[in-house]
């Protein structure tokens, strides 16, 4: 692979694990005083859910870069929206709307994205070298 292939390659997987773990991050928010720990795990783990989705559409990436991708790409737009329609509903500004979708549906999309140009890359590369697309 070349440094640009590996760069692509590394970036998209990266790129997906830390907004797992920021979007996980909220799920943290249901742990505080005032309830059972059982309705505190419960929400914990219905928070999760999103974080989870993620997990299992970053694994199908893994596996299969250009479907995954094209996935990751509806998922993060779909994710914009659904944001674009719950921040309309709780009164949310434009700079409000643009900074929650920057940091919780652009780095999806943004993912998605790399995946399929890593995958363009190695199929690129595999063709210069004389080998069949997709090996």
């Amino acid at each position: 692979m070349e440094r640009l292939t590996k760069i692509c390659y590394w970036a998209a997987r990266v790129l997906c694990i830390l907004e797992i773990l920021l979007i996980g991050m909220f799920a943290l928010d249901e742990f505080g005083p005032g309830h059972t720990i059982w309705r505190q795990l419960a929400g914990f783990v219905i928070h999760l859910i999103p974080s989870i989705f993620l997990a299992i559409l970053l694994l199908i990436a893994w596996k299969w870069e250009k479907p995954g991708g094209i996935i990751l790409i509806v998922a993060g737009g779909a994710f914009g929206w659904f944001l674009m329609k719950t921040g309309s509903r709780h009164q949310l500004n434009f700079w409000g709307f643009f900074t929650t979708f920057m940091a919780l549906a652009f780095p999806i999309i943004l993912s998605g994205i790399l995946f399929l140009v890593s995958d363009y890359l190695k199929n690129r590369n595999s063709i210069t070298a004389g080998n069949t697309p997709g090996e």
